[in-house]
């Protein structure tokens, strides 16, 4: 207890001297226009250094604030437009528009007040002819506003400021040319509406988003005929995103809504192709297939599914050389995944199934990608990898191992106190990544560092648990008696009571999948003995935390990372008595 104690105390000391020592406030986030990359700086107040203001377009999103353009010191909360924000509190959720921001570096407090631009009223909205629905602002273009609203068969106009002194109308719908004082616009049908205004031209459009019940495929080439559909699955994460795994036979087959004739969509093309509404039947060969089709850009594909006696890796960056393939390891859990752990040398590869061309995939990308029939060969640099390969989807991965001779640990707050020595760890007899030992620290800042060298190193401040990074800052340490253990190819490190059961667990007791994924990444535990509450988080390479959720433990777990660009990440899971380590891919 008092070394919990102490611990909090020391960090209200840092966050107090942090506060201190802040040049800058600004705003970050998706929501705003330098995304998650770039802050918005706020301005201060002369008389009071704490205070920060902002007028600023917002799009719907997420934001925090931060200090001096680095995550040291990050403000957030789940509370919109006005709350508390924390230390590495949750993103702070937006709805778009124009606001002014008030923000309080010493308490956190913030506030989001909406400056009311332009509006849509009439009695086809929600409000009738009482109050505007204000429109979102394109934070590109000043001139261009936006919405999605519900409407009904009605009028409505648009206006500036709640007011009539400046309105645009016409009698045209779906779209027209609004001008001062005109007609009232007549929206002839009640339904979801994605409506747009140019304040510089008067030119509006209403755009119908249409929501369908069902997707779903039929014809003689389905097992329902022609006469009943074979309903697809809506994907969690995109809602335009149908697909199934369906047995076809050779006919012809289309697309179509709710079980009715009023939208179907087909062409000609096959296996893929974009639809037409109330085009041709799309011929089928026999096989089974998983279907997908996206009602919003009317791409379908017909992947089909081959059970493959083996999948293999061919060519000159391989031993085998473009003669023999090396076959991989098939999942016996999941037919479709593959993996090897191989030692490659420069030069190309690719995939190919039953040690034949008739089916084989490659793509330009390296070290992950999504893998094309008959597609380019893979790039490969000389390493040892760990390749998970995917052989309906495509979907590849290599995984470069390096083995190190030695980790130690470094800095003022080891034994040694000073950036020149290391206080080494013993390598795991059964696990090559993992280095552990009791070490005695005093206050003071670490890191942990490869074969007594700078060329790799991990560090992140969190402590006494966290995610280090190559080249990452120090460890700010506590000073005591701990059982240290690092996973080198993960970057998972955690400093522990030398008595506790508490470890990090090698991650081969982790399944994550697909790897790599494009939004949902499936965690399967249950080859561990984990338990209790557990708590998730994601950090990218550099160390910034990208997600932080705590959960009740489940064996299978799924995380939404859609969100996440394009990139590698650390998944961080840790429980009572466990932590493990995985990287993942994303990729689009």
């Amino acid at each position: 207890m008092k070394k919990t104690l102490l611990l909090a105390f020391i960090c209200s000391l840092v966050t107090f001297g942090l506060n201190a020592q802040i040049t800058s406030v600004g705003i970050i986030g998706s929501a705003t226009q330098g995304a998650w990359d770039n802050d918005t700086d706020m301005i201060q107040n002369d008389t009071n250094p704490d205070l920060w203001n902002l007028t600023v377009v917002l799009t719907d999103g997420e934001c925090k604030f931060r200090a001096d353009d680095d995550w040291v010191v990050n403000w957030g909360s789940a509370e919109f437009p006005m709350g508390v924000g924390v230390q590495d509190g949750d993103n702070i959720p937006v709805v778009c528009g124009k606001y002014d921001i008030d923000f309080n570096s010493a308490t956190g407090e913030y506030n989001f007040t909406l400056i009311p631009e332009i509006g849509i009223i009439g009695s086809a909205t929600p409000n009738g002819w009482d109050s505007d629905i204000d429109m979102c602002n394109d934070p590109n273009d000043p001139n261009k506003f936006y919405i999605t609203i519900d409407l009904v068969a009605g009028e409505a106009k648009f206006r500036k400021d709640d007011d009539w002194a400046v309105n645009w109308g016409s009698p045209d719908f779906p779209t027209g040319i609004g001008v001062q004082d005109g007609d009232n616009i007549l929206v002839d049908k009640a339904g979801e509406y994605f409506v747009m205004l140019d304040t510089m031209t008067g030119a509006y459009s209403f755009e119908e988003n249409i929501t369908y019940e069902t997707i779903g495929i039929i014809g003689d080439a389905t097992e329902g005929g022609w006469d009943t559909d074979t309903d697809l699955d809506q994907d969690a994460n995109d809602a335009n995103l149908w697909s199934a795994t369906v047995l076809l036979n050779n006919g012809e087959a289309k697309f179509r809504a709710n079980d009715d004739w009023e939208f179907d969509w087909g062409n000609t093309g096959f296996p893929m192709d974009t639809a037409l509404l109330k085009g041709p039947n799309i011929p089928i060969d026999s096989g089974n297939y998983i279907v997908s089709f996206n009602t919003e850009t009317l791409i379908y594909n017909f992947i089909e599914v081959v059970d493959f006696t083996s999948i293999g890796i061919i060519g000159d960056a391989t031993p085998g050389g473009w003669t023999d393939d090396t076959d991989m390891n098939q999942d016996p859990d999941n037919n479709s995944m593959w993996n090897l752990r191989i030692v490659l040398a420069d030069g190309e590869a690719k995939f190919r199934a039953d040690d034949d061309w008739l089916w084989n995939w490659g793509s330009g990308d390296f070290p992950a990608g999504i893998g094309e029939l008959d597609g380019a060969n893979i790039p490969v640099t000389a390493g040892e990898y760990i390749i998970d390969f995917n052989s309906i989807t495509g979907a590849y991965n290599f995984k470069e191992i390096i083995v190190f001779d030695t980790v130690g640990i470094i800095g003022t707050g080891s034994e040694f106190g000073n950036w020149d020595d290391d206080v080494l760890l013993e390598k795991d007899p059964d696990n090559e990544f993992h280095f552990s030992g009791v070490v005695n620290l005093v206050d003071g800042e670490i890191k942990f560092r490869a074969n007594q060298d700078w060329t790799v190193n991990w560090g992140e401040e969190a402590f006494p648990m966290g995610v280090g990074t190559q080249d990452g800052p120090n460890i700010l340490c506590v000073g005591g008696t701990y059982k240290a253990s690092i996973l080198t190819d993960t970057g998972e490190y955690g400093f522990t009571d030398p008595s506790s059961t508490v470890d990090i667990v090698d991650p081969a007791y982790v399944n994550v999948y697909p790897n790599p994924t494009e939004a949902l990444l499936n965690i399967d535990l249950s080859a561990d003995e984990f338990s209790g509450n557990i708590h998730i988080m994601i950090y990218d390479l550099s160390g910034r935390k990208m997600y932080n959720q705590h959960r009740s433990f489940n064996t299978n777990m799924t995380v939404d990372v859609s969100d996440l660009p394009i990139g590698t990440y650390f998944l961080q899971i840790n429980s009572e008595k466990h932590m493990i380590g995985k990287k993942f891919n994303v990729i689009k």
